[in-house]
C-alpha cells in the first residue's frame, strides 16, 4: 500500500468483463462448494492417476464420473441494449417467457469488445448445448439468451503476449 500510495495504485478484484470474456468464474457468484469440475468444464484438472488415498475427492470424481451431472454452467450472450452494469441478482432462466425457471444467470456484463452482453448460467445438463435459446428476467426487463461457447474471447490466452 505504501509503495503504491505516491502512484496512486490501490489493490482491487479482477475485471469482471475481463473474466467473464476469460471464462474465468467467481468464486461465490458461479460456483460454491455444491459444484464440481465436471459441471464446471473443468474435468481436465482431475488427476484420475492419483489413487484413492492420496485425496479425499479422487474416489467421489471417479463416481462422479461414471454417473455424469445433471447440470452445467455455460457462457451465453444476450439479445438487446447493453446493460448498465454487472447483474446484482441471480436471473431466472427459462425455456420460454413467462415459463418456469429451468436455470440461472450468475454473472453478466456488457462486453465493449464483443459489442454484446455475456454472461454464465446454470442449466440442466441436455439445455447447455450450444445455441439453446432461452428466456431471461433481468433487472432491466426479459431478454433473450443463446447458450455459447466459453471463454468468449482469447481461447489461446494470446491477449497478454507482447
Amino acid at each position: 500500500m505504501e509503495a503504491g500510495a505516491p502512484y496512486g495504485v490501490k489493490p482491487t478484484g479482477p475485471s469482471d468483463i475481463r473474466r467473464i470474456e476469460g471464462g474465468i468464474f467467481n468464486w461465490g457468484a458461479d460456483m460454491t462448494y455444491e459444484h464440481n469440475a465436471f459441471e464446471l468444464g473443468l474435468e481436465r484438472l482431475v488427476d484420475f492417476g492419483l489413487a484413492d488415498e492420496a485425496s479425499i475427492s479422487i474416489a467421489a470424481y471417479r463416481r462422479i464420473k461414471e454417473k455424469d451431472v445433471s447440470r452445467h454452467i455455460a457462457g451465453v450472450t444476450f439479445d438487446g441494449e447493453p446493460f448498465p452494469a454487472l447483474n446484482n441478482t441471480k436471473w431466472p432462466a427459462s425455456a420460454a417467457p413467462g415459463g418456469d425457471a429451468v436455470g440461472k444467470v450468475t454473472s453478466a456484463i456488457y462486453s465493449p469488445r464483443l459489442r454484446q452482453n455475456i454472461g454464465y448460467c446454470w442449466l440442466p445438463s441436455a439445455m447447455a448445448a450450444e445455441g439453446t435459446r432461452l428466456s431471461v428476467e433481468t433487472e432491466w426487463g426479459t431478454r433473450t439468451a443463446t447458450v455459447t461457447p466459453m471463454p468468449f474471447v482469447d481461447p489461446e490466452k494470446r491477449i497478454p503476449v507482447g
